[in-house]
């Protein structure tokens, strides 16, 4: 029997040794390599632990995780997952302290796996989460019985997807074969129609040989008879240049006698023309005699101001404008046009604004197109109206300029509608001038007489101004 050395203090009872000999073993087991994990089974690794990140204490939250545990609930497990796995497997403390928690909120089935057992009813994927995050004795066996279960279903769910492939397949050729015996029905019917229409083809080409040679011999007798007539022209073409010299004897007669008149007729054209003037004389004096007759003077109002009265909002007051028309975008017709008596211009604003200045707000816009058009009614005196589209009216208006009516298009009503009342509200005869680049706009007033010129033509005028 050995002797005990005093100085060496006690020996270590059996349970110290068996205490040192599990935590060998549990050291032994932390050395040893992660399992490789099963997806089923890390994905709910990872959710379990991502539920219960926000449960531990701040200081018990590993640095790389507290901002994960920060994340809202739906987002935590899917962009932490990648740094909750890495830190399961690299800190035990932090495993330990998130699988009580998640131990105690699993109820029974935590308490079976921390003992080391895995009940048989119980969800195969979850036993072995719990089991990687306890880790009570065979935990590794757990791991490796699941892992072989969801292979297992794999390959159950793929073999049964093979199946249901070829099922489909089968279902597929079976269509396949239904489809190609109603086709050949169709191509059989479709052939006796191909065959009767056939012998139609056979009994019309036996009538049509039958018409032709009657047409051959028709074509015969008809040239036959060609021939009998020609000799029948040839006499009456003599006969025909015997009457055309007989002709042109008396047509040299005749311009001889035609020459001799001319002198007379121009003699009558001049007594004519006196006689006109002097009937074109009385009728205007006639005329002016009716107007003082009538004691006609003249209105306040004129056509256009009727149109503006019924069919369009005016942004108040206005001054009494005067006229303009047109038709090619040259700014020398225009002042041509300009120059006609009593003469009406009516001017498509947008139109010609966005045209000429675009890159201003629409206030500028109309402001500068009414003060160009007052410069022109001050040096024509004519006439003039400017329409904009009622949709973007504002109100509160400056007084236009003294001779320019300004209109916007009732709701409902474009710009285009009020310039075609406008112009059909004048007397026929009157000069009217349009100012748009819209072709509808100027097919429809050139039909009632008026003068449609583009935009440009104003613009360049205004720009001269």
């Amino acid at each position: 029997m050995a002797e005990v050395d005093p100085d060496s203090g006690p020996l270590p009872s059996v349970a110290e040794t068996v205490l040192d000999l599990d935590a060998a073993l549990a050291a032994a087991a932390e050395a040893a390599p992660e399992p490789t994990l099963p997806e089923p089974v890390r994905q709910r690794i990872t959710a379990l632990t991502a539920a219960a990140l926000p449960g531990l204490p701040a200081d018990e939250i590993p640095v790389p995780l507290r901002r994960v545990a920060r994340f809202a609930p739906n987002r935590r497990a899917r962009l932490g997952g990648p740094a909750i796995a890495a830190q399961l497997a690299a800190d035990p403390l932090f495993r330990q302290r998130v699988s009580g928690r998640i131990v105690s909120e699993a109820g029974d089935l935590g308490a079976a796996v921390a003992g080391g057992l895995a009940p048989a009813a119980a969800d195969p994927v979850e036993v072995a989460a719990l089991a990687y995050l306890v880790r009570p004795d065979g935990w590794r066996d757990l791991i490796e019985a699941v892992g072989e279960s969801v292979r297992a279903d794999a390959d159950s769910a793929a073999v049964a997807g093979q199946v249901r492939e070829a099922e489909q397949r089968a279902a597929r050729a079976e269509h396949d074969r239904a489809v190609a015996r109603v086709e050949a029905d169709k191509l059989r019917d479709e052939l006796a129609r191909v065959r009767e229409e056939l012998g139609q083809i056979r009994e019309e080409a036996r009538t049509a040989s039958r018409a032709l040679r009657e047409t051959q011999a028709a074509h015969k007798r008809a040239a036959d008879l060609l021939a009998t007539e020609k000799g029948r022209a040839a006499k009456v073409t003599a006969d025909h240049d015997a009457e055309l010299r007989r002709l042109r004897t008396r047509l040299a007669e005749a311009e001889s006698a035609a020459a001799s008149g001319k002198q007379s007729a121009k003699d009558a054209r001049s007594a004519d023309d006196a006689r006109l003037w002097l009937l074109l004389e009385t009728i205007g004096q006639a005329a002016s005699g009716l107007r003082r007759e009538l004691a006609l003077g003249p209105t306040d109002k004129r056509p256009a101001d009727f149109v503006a009265d019924t069919a369009a909002d005016r942004p108040g007051a206005l001054e009494r404008s005067r006229p303009r028309a047109q038709d090619t975008d040259d700014p020398g017709r225009l002042d041509q046009l300009l120059a006609l008596p009593r003469a009406h211009l009516i001017v498509d604003g947008y139109n010609v604004t966005k045209r000429g200045f675009a890159e201003m707000s629409l206030e500028q816009q109309r402001k500068r197109l009414i003060t160009g058009l007052g410069g022109i009614a001050a040096q024509t005196g004519d006439e003039i109206t400017v329409v904009f589209d009622g949709a973007e009216r504002v109100h509160g208006l400056p007084p236009a300029p003294r001779g320019v009516r300004v209109l916007f298009s009732r709701k409902g009503d474009t710009a285009d509608e009020l310039i075609r009342q406008l112009v059909r509200a004048e007397p026929p005869g009157r000069p009217l001038v349009v100012i748009s680049s819209d072709r509808e706009v100027a097919d429809g007033v050139r039909r009632h007489g008026a003068y449609p010129m583009g935009a440009d033509s104003l613009l360049r005028r205004l720009a001269r101004s």
